[in-house]
């Protein structure tokens, strides 16, 4: 659903705007990926397993060798980018947040949905 959701941000907004939700995005798939290598691991764990990531890989722009492998590798520039851009570590957090909130409502005891047998 990130990905899809990724992909309607590119196909129907442009501008700031885009981009901000697609950093968010990022962060979202992130912790959609932590969660399925620790699937035991509370929401906040992986929220901020995810958060983390996304800040290192923000951070390591600043070395300019994401820029490097970006010339010449299509996956290299998806996941690592090119330009380091202070804002876009807000936008990371905000993707956190969404996602630990999600989670967080996803596996709270009331939230299981309930079968006949449970009535």
């Amino acid at each position: 659903m990130t990905v899809l959701a990724g992909l309607g941000v590119r196909a129907f907004m442009d501008g700031d705007l885009a981009k901000y939700a697609g950093d968010a995005l990022y962060t979202v798939l992130i912790c959609a990926l932590a969660a399925v290598i620790a699937p035991g691991a509370r929401p906040v764990v992986t929220a901020g397993a995810g958060l983390a990531f996304s800040w290192a890989v923000e951070l390591l722009q600043l070395t300019g060798v994401p820029a490097e492998l970006s010339r010449n590798s299509t996956v290299s520039r998806l996941v690592l980018g090119s330009t380091f851009n202070a804002p876009d570590l807000l936008w990371y957090a905000v993707g956190a947040g969404f996602a630990w909130a999600v989670s967080a409502l996803a596996t709270s005891p009331g939230s299981a949905p309930r079968t006949s047998a449970s009535r």
